[in-house]
């Protein structure tokens, strides 16, 4: 699984509105001064963010910016979508084509089923995890089951300690 700077960096920049999100807002140059990031960089990503209504500006002498529900509403997948996330077993076949425009395989593939498998897992257990576990460290994935020989979805159980 390969995680992009910008998903790396999003989710830090909502971590420290989640650390702050009673006292009111965060401004720019206080997150990235905090996570050692250019000020364009994390205006940039909150301005992605805020598209996605999970944060907000705040104008006047108390401005900045502040995530739009308590962080214990906002899960680590909605996020990773917001900012690039986990592609699709479609994008990944998309991405191999070879010589062609399409797939020669995309009818008949033995690996999409694996890509789908493996991209609905990964979005299971990215969805359960609220951005509130994360900061108090209450996260404990258990993977129950992967596959069933029936060919069922895999089952993920993300229990929040607390």
């Amino acid at each position: 699984m390969k995680i992009t700077a910008q998903e790396e960096y999003g989710l830090r920049c909502i971590l420290q509105l989640a650390r702050d999100e009673k006292s009111g807002t965060l401004m720019v140059r206080d997150i990235a001064e905090r996570e050692g990031l250019s000020v364009a960089y994390v205006e940039k990503l909150l301005w992605t963010l805020g598209r996605s209504g999970i944060v907000e500006s705040v104008r006047g002498p108390k401005g900045g910016y502040r995530l739009t529900r308590p962080c214990s509403e906002i899960s680590l997948g909605e996020v990773m979508r917001v900012l690039g996330g986990i592609p699709t077993e479609e994008e990944i076949c998309s991405q191999f084509t070879g010589n062609h425009d399409a797939c020669v395989h995309h009818n008949d593939c033995e690996l999409k089923p694996v890509w789908a498998s493996i991209t609905d897992f990964v979005h299971s257990v990215f969805d359960k995890v609220p951005i509130s576990s994360l900061l108090n460290g209450s996260v404990d994935v258990r993977f129950v089951q992967i596959t069933s020989r029936s060919g069922g979805k895999a089952a993920v159980q993300a229990a929040i300690k607390g």
